[in-house]
């Protein structure tokens, strides 16, 4: 059964195309993971995020970011989804971006870590 979220489709294709364009395979990656049904996306919580990112570094979710723990570190979170109180902890110490502004803006992919 094909996708019915006309955003999450729009979000796919452009996933694909930065990627065929700029042969980045961390773009192909993240897209072929939300092909897949919503079952299996990403629901990460905050303090999976503290334990895995670096200082500085953009972290991608392929799924939705939830706010369980606590985020200290200043880090860049890239989303399809934020809940509430997870958009409200990241953007006190760091900052929240959607895929496809992220895609646009790093199209080669580098210091760039997904979490599953």
């Amino acid at each position: 059964m094909s996708k019915t979220n006309p955003r999450l489709n729009s979000l796919i294709a452009e996933l694909k195309a930065v990627s065929r364009d700029s042969d980045a395979g961390v773009w192909q990656d993240v897209a072929d993971r939300l092909e897949k049904p919503r079952r299996t996306h990403a629901e990460v919580n905050l303090g999976r995020i503290e334990r895995y990112a670096q200082e500085d570094e953009t972290v991608v979710i392929p799924g939705k970011v939830l706010g369980s723990g606590v985020l200290e570190k200043n880090v860049t979170v890239a989303a399809v989804d934020f809940s509430a109180t997870a958009r409200k902890k990241i953007e006190q110490v760091g900052n929240t971006v959607s895929l496809e502004q992220i895609a646009e803006d790093n199209p080669e992919g580098s210091n760039v870590r997904v979490i599953r």
